[in-house]
């Protein structure tokens, strides 16, 4: 990849990708609010530290689930069922369905509203609405993005992020593990459709072009030649040119061994640490 951050490396395709396939009549709202998405966040990611492989997978695959696939930013239910919840800051009539779920990480409850509000302006002094006030600005095309950012910054997701551990961010998110296989297949394609994007020639340590390589891979020779260093590296692994489940968990040892993200994917900081420079 060139210099240039991966959050802005990120296209439309990327998001769909990530997002999936979705029923005829949504996916005008689909490519709309990945647009949205795709033209907002990546400044946002950059300067909240949303930038690493792992860490851009595991955001774009929970706002891809908790969006019903980017197909919507407000919660399909009305929010009833909320009313009434002390825990989220409805403790006045009608509290559920007004501040029901909204944005990419649906945001929820009065008391999330006003966190929110609180928070955007200690970002941005002076020009951010009141959305306790006004909760449906939550929508607005402008403040969709922060709105996402805010909770993911906010619960500190990265660090699980940084782990590879999906289950602890759907907890976080959504309390539990709902809709957790959905959320494990679109985090494989964010990691697929990133390592695509990586893909692009690399240096590596012998000075040859080298692609990004991650699981997946079939039949590949430069992955029989990762392999063939992993070997090297005492790792029990076949080199059968296959970049399956046992060759990305070498790597990932691999990396945690020599102080590397271990992301499972191998870019160029992987390949100089494998050939030892």
């Amino acid at each position: 990849m060139s210099d240039a951050s991966l959050p802005h490396a990120l296209t439309l395709q990327t998001f769909l990708a990530i997002a999936g396939p979705v029923p005829s009549n949504r996916r005008n709202s689909q490519e709309v609010n990945a647009s949205i998405l795709r033209l907002a966040l990546p400044p946002l990611m950059d300067t909240y530290e949303i930038d690493r492989p792992l860490r851009v997978a595991h955001f774009l695959a929970q706002l891809a689930h908790e969006s019903d696939s980017f197909s919507t930013f407000e919660e399909y239910a009305s929010g009833a069922a909320y009313e009434g919840r002390d825990d989220l800051g409805n403790t006045r009539p009608g509290d559920g369905k007004r501040f029901k779920g909204r944005g990419p990480i649906q945001l929820t409850g009065r008391a999330n509203y006003r966190a929110f509000t609180g928070w955007l302006r200690r970002q941005l002094p002076g020009s951010t609405p009141d959305f306790e006030e006004k909760p449906e600005q939550v929508l607005d095309d402008q403040w969709v993005p922060w709105s996402a950012v805010y909770f993911w910054v906010d619960k500190n997701l990265n660090r699980y992020a940084d782990r590879d551990d999906v289950l602890a961010i759907t907890r976080i998110i959504n309390g539990g593990r709902n809709g957790l296989d959905d959320r494990k297949a679109k985090l494989a394609r964010a990691k697929a459709a990133i390592a695509a994007l990586q893909a692009a020639q690399t240096r590596t340590p012998d000075r040859g072009l080298f692609p990004v390589l991650h699981r997946g891979l079939m039949n590949d020779g430069n992955v029989e030649r990762l392999q063939f260093f992993l070997r090297k590296q005492g790792a029990e692994v076949a080199v059968d040119g296959d970049f399956g489940p046992a060759t990305e968990l070498a790597v990932k040892t691999f990396q945690a061994r020599r102080g590397i993200v271990p992301t499972g994917i191998v870019s160029p900081d992987t390949w100089s640490a494998l050939a030892g420079e």
